[in-house]
């Protein structure tokens, strides 16, 4: 793997360029329509369609307005560009079902494809992939009844994209990305069955890219729940436009679909949400219960994760979760927090201690504020970051990373240590987190290494709909949630107080409350806390 998280370009890539683009300016027959019909399997969102009719694309928290020029580039993050161009919001205008959505998607499609020049990002391997999925998986929808003028611009757009794709094959890409390419070319060949050898680049790079796409325990390489959410959809829908062409899917792909399956969900909170650790929000339970059917893997065993360093401990009705492995490498960290040695908690269907989540879609400080160490529920030195957060990964990083876990007379713990401040200050911060047998009670130390001591903060974000209020020794903060359970959060070390925070877990931002150990450089460097359901 290259620094830059990119493979390296070589001359074959180069050449099959060229040859793409001699093919696609000879005027070549397209077929008149798909020879297979496909269905894009996800369900949409009529709300977010409604939005689409009015001229509004609604991703992630963040609103584009749709201009006639929209396709040109346009002032966005590279997330919303690429969701505008991958067309995945087809499916949210087929959910809305009217008149006025199918002529709104037919439109918005001869729109991108009259524009020229295109925003650069519309080309890319992944972005053509999910278009070709979308504009195929959704064809029924939008193309079937329009005239034949239209069909045959689209089909040769179809046909022009697919050769381009297949020239790009292996994408530069090392994240999730890649497989949105292959699944996007696998969905051309199979509705287009005189372009085959599509087919064939795609099982050939298929293999080898779900063996660097995933970790042994099953968990995707970019260790954020979101990403392996999506890479497992691309997968399910790989496997089913085989089935439909009645090719045998390769082994490899459904042994990974197997583990990413059950690594899925042993990455879920008690409420069917996702936990959110690097990038990740709640998303839909229902959703998630798809994928999961879809995968085969809806019930059963939950994967012990410990290669990916995402650690899930539970007893009785608890569930805790803690971010204690290296940051994702270069290329594969674009979705990467500095919440090294985060933790989440929630009992039963209520989550109590959470990180703040993202917005890796909006423009602004937001997403990368969200990244920042103090959005997440660990400990911060001297109000700086444990890595670097940059627009395209991180930066600055910890070099080391250990965590062992431990289950012993019934109590579960993780101790793990990082030195993601240690080119900075020299410190390396230690945490160790105990689950009790009955899930009752969370105890917590937080230890800081350094040649000299350091001013630090420790922050345990609070779930909206979780209220606080400090006990009169203000030695103790009283948690309740609606459901009406009760925690106390007791330390003796270091002043506690409650402030205010936020929580982007959900489609909408809400206020929240985080608790906060606020320590000094010559005060204790050793903090130890509980969490005790009262």
């Amino acid at each position: 793997m290259s620094e830059s998280g990119k493979r390296p370009n070589n001359f074959g890539r180069q050449a099959r360029g060229l040859l793409s683009r001699l093919q696609n300016l000879r005027t070549t027959q397209a077929p008149d329509a798909p020879a297979l019909s496909l269905r894009d399997p996800w369900p949409g969102d009529p709300r977010r369609g409604a939005r689409l009719v009015k001229a509004e694309l609604d991703f992630g928290g963040a609103v584009l307005a749709m201009p006639a020029d929209i396709f040109v580039a346009v002032n966005a993050t590279p997330l919303l560009r690429a969701h505008l161009h991958g067309f995945t919001w087809l499916r949210d205008l087929r959910a809305l079902g009217t008149d006025a959505a199918r002529s709104r998607a037919r439109a918005l499609v001869s729109d991108f494809m009259d524009t020229h020049p295109l925003d650069a990002r519309a080309n890319t391997p992944d972005i053509t992939g999910a278009r070709l999925a979308a504009w195929l998986g959704h064809y029924d929808f939008f193309a079937a009844s329009a005239d034949d003028d239209f069909r045959q611009r689209l089909m040769h757009r179809l046909v022009q994209d697919a050769r381009n794709l297949a020239a790009a094959l292996p994408p530069e890409l090392l994240d999730q990305r890649a497989l949105t390419a292959l699944k996007g070319l696998a969905a051309a060949s199979i509705a287009m069955p005189e372009h085959v050898p599509f087919l064939q680049r795609v099982l050939k790079f298929l293999p080898p890219e779900l063996a660097r796409q995933f970790f042994a325990d099953g968990c995707h390489v970019e260790r954020s729940p979101a990403a392996h959410l999506a890479a497992l959809q691309d997968l399910t829908e790989l496997r089913a436009l085989l089935q439909v062409a009645n090719v045998p899917p390769p082994p490899e792909l459904l042994t990974t679909i197997d583990r990413a399956a059950a690594a899925m969900r042993s990455l879920r909170h008690g409420d069917g949400g996702l936990a959110l650790l690097n990038g990740a929000k709640e998303e839909l339970p229902s959703l998630i219960d798809l994928v999961l059917a879809q995968a085969g893997r809806a019930r059963g065993a939950l994967a012990q994760l410990s290669a990916c360093g995402l650690y899930r401990i539970a007893a009785a009705k608890s569930l805790l979760f803690i971010d204690a492995g290296p940051p994702a490498a270069p290329g594969l960290d674009r979705f990467a927090h500095a919440g090294t040695l985060g933790f989440e908690f929630s009992y039963g269907k209520e989550r109590i201690i959470v990180n703040c989540g993202a917005a890796p879609a909006l423009l602004g400080e937001w997403s990368a504020a969200l990244r920042g160490t103090a959005a997440h529920s660990t400990l911060t030195i001297a109000d700086v970051s444990s890595a670097e957060v940059r627009e395209t990964g991180l930066g600055r990083r910890p070099a080391h990373v250990h965590a062992s876990r431990q289950d012993y007379g019934g109590a579960h713990w993780v101790e793990a240590n990082h030195d993601g401040w240690g080119k900075l200050f020299g410190a390396t911060h230690h945490r160790r987190l105990v689950l009790t047998e009955t899930g009752d009670e969370l105890q917590g130390e937080d230890l800081i290494e350094a040649k000299s001591p350091q001013p630090f903060t420790i922050r345990f974000h609070l779930h909206p709909n979780v209220t606080a209020s400090l006990q009169q020794d203000n030695e103790a903060v009283l948690l309740r949630t609606p459901g009406g359970l009760g925690f106390r959060l007791r330390t003796e070390d270091v002043p506690i107080r409650i402030e205010e925070s936020v929580y982007f877990g959900q489609s909408e931002p809400r206020r929240a409350e985080q608790i906060v150990l606020a320590g000094h450089q010559d005060g204790p460097q050793h903090v130890k806390w509980t969490i005790t359901r009262i």
